[in-house]
């Protein structure tokens, strides 16, 4: 797989997981630790819904909100790469996420939006995968006031979302762990190493 064309941005990773997996709090130390040369992109749909979007379960409903994340989410992405082209893209989330959450009903969650998942896995140069706590049994109430699954259901999305990423070729899980502390420092460590190696492969092709 080729990396994007359209940007010279070279080092732009989606953090994602099923709920409760921890993305959020690795993304955002993450940040804090590298300070300036990491922007982040926040996840478009708790923006959405924390700030009045609607959310219902009827089928059209979650087509029609599907949608517009998927929209917001590829332009917050295209905006902060335009602005920051020379920083470390980290999004929470990517626009692939809407495709565990698409009913069944209306097909194909690419073919809808006019794209594939090839397309999709391309804007992308790496794929951290935070596992849900609740594939271990754990509670995955937190911070994320839009957040409403039962474990049963975070178990399932978990797995849809992980079909769809892992077929990104820099596809990195970190695997739930009773330790939140413990998960969270691998998760920071692997992805200290993915970012390390991309700034490696965009210098060595810098160069040619």
């Amino acid at each position: 797989m080729k990396s994007r064309s359209h940007s010279p941005h070279r080092c732009r990773i989606v953090v994602t997981g099923g709920p409760g997996g921890g993305k959020t709090t690795a993304a955002d130390l993450f940040r804090r630790e590298m300070g300036e040369s990491v922007v982040i992109v926040p996840e478009a749909a708790t923006m959405m819904f924390t700030g009045g979007f609607p959310r219902y379960p009827e089928p059209d409903a979650v087509r029609s909100a599907q949608l517009a994340i998927y929209h917001v989410q590829k332009n917050l992405e295209d905006i902060q790469a335009t602005r920051y082209p020379d920083r470390i893209l980290l999004c929470d989330r990517g626009t692939i996420d809407g495709a565990a959450y698409w009913p069944e009903r209306d097909g194909d969650f690419f073919k809808s939006l006019g794209t594939s998942i090839e397309q999709e896995l391309a804007r992308y140069d790496g794929v951290i995968f935070f596992e849900s706590a609740a594939v271990g049994g754990l509670g995955i109430e937190g911070g994320n006031p839009v957040r409403h699954e039962t474990l049963r259901e975070a178990v399932a999305l978990d797995a849809k979302l992980r079909s769809f990423w892992s077929q990104h070729p820099r596809f990195v899980v970190v695997h739930h762990n009773a330790s939140f502390f413990k998960k969270i420092s691998i998760g920071l460590a692997l992805l200290d190493e993915m970012v390390s190696e991309l700034r490696r492969l965009g210098m060595a092709e810098g160069g040619e």
